[in-house]
């Protein structure tokens, strides 16, 4: 056994990014494989696995030898909101993965045309309440994050908004900024550069601190929305059965790159995040929870 602990890894392992390259997954997945790959002395190779948004990636993984040589990101879409989106899915995040390290985390930001008459957060609510539907939201596209925090606020708040689906955060931001929908949902990273061009007004940061990226955004709670604390999150998880002393090990070495990489991580609009090994599996069970339980209160479907 001795032996067995030592040798690991003895050849490349494959970090299976289930989209494709660029966005959050991928930057996550490449700089934990650059990272480790120097730290432990054998490639940690990123394979883009990408389809049906990010099942069939998964999937791949879940199916994989638990040997160690095959790992995933994961983050919110595979790990909770897949298994309440899709009627049949080909994994279980609960009974196919355990998670190795949470190394990411981003905030959202509920961001506004410019020339909304409703200025703050408190006059939307109002106004949505007055007149259910008259608001509109722009999601990109159904079961995404950017939808599903949308379906968060407005359970949080009481209200409804007409949602505008779209196919992606570029052409919602497209329509946001010429006029023709009032309200949307997307990463800090998104969509504060907007509000810092003056091209689209901040409304609230979905979090429980400002973001220093975004000092005078005000939380949803010091907005009057209290309770809507969202943050997305991204690490790396491994098939279930996997050998405790591979998972021991991934665990001391990414902890250890953490450091190096905090910068990278802040200058893509997120943070670098250390969550105790003892309170993964209990976090990544309690987001299985929650967002199960608001998508299908929601009645949100993907097949």
């Amino acid at each position: 056994m001795a032996e067995a602990q030592t040798a690991y890894p003895s050849r490349a392992v494959k970090i299976i990014v289930p989209i494709g390259p660029g966005g959050s997954y991928d930057l996550v997945g490449r700089l934990l494989a650059d990272a480790l790959t120097k730290r432990m002395g054998q490639a940690f190779v990123v394979e883009n696995k990408p389809g049906a948004g990010t099942v069939v990636g998964t999937q791949a993984a879940a199916q994989s030898e638990a040997d160690g040589y095959t790992l995933v990101v994961g983050g919110l879409s595979n790990m909770a909101f897949n298994s309440a989106l899709y009627s049949k899915l080909g994994y279980d995040p609960r009974k196919d993965f355990v998670p190795v390290a949470l190394v990411y985390k981003f905030g959202y930001v509920m961001v506004g045309r410019k020339d909304l008459p409703q200025a703050t957060l408190p006059d939307i609510v109002a106004a949505a309440k007055a007149s259910p539907g008259s608001i509109t939201v722009a999601t990109a596209g159904v079961g995404t994050g950017q939808h599903l925090v949308a379906a968060a606020f407005m359970k949080a708040a009481g209200i409804k908004l007409l949602e505008v689906p779209y196919k992606g955060s570029p052409p919602a931001f497209t329509d946001l900024l010429a006029g023709r929908v009032d309200l949307f949902f997307d990463s800090i990273a998104a969509g504060l550069p907007y509000v810092q061009s003056g091209q689209a007004r901040g409304i609230a940061v979905l979090s429980s601190k400002r973001s220093p990226l975004a000092p005078d955004v005000p939380t949803m709670s010091e907005a009057g929305v209290p309770g809507l604390d969202v943050d997305s999150w991204l690490g790396i998880f491994a098939p279930a059965k996997t050998p405790p002393e591979a998972i021991a090990k991934l665990r001391r070495e990414i902890r250890a790159a953490l450091p190096d990489l905090k910068e990278r991580f802040e200058k893509s609009g997120g943070e670098a995040w250390d969550l105790p090994d003892d309170k993964l599996d209990g976090f990544v069970a309690s987001e299985y929870d929650d967002w199960t339980k608001l998508i299908r209160e929601a009645g949100i479907k993907l097949d």
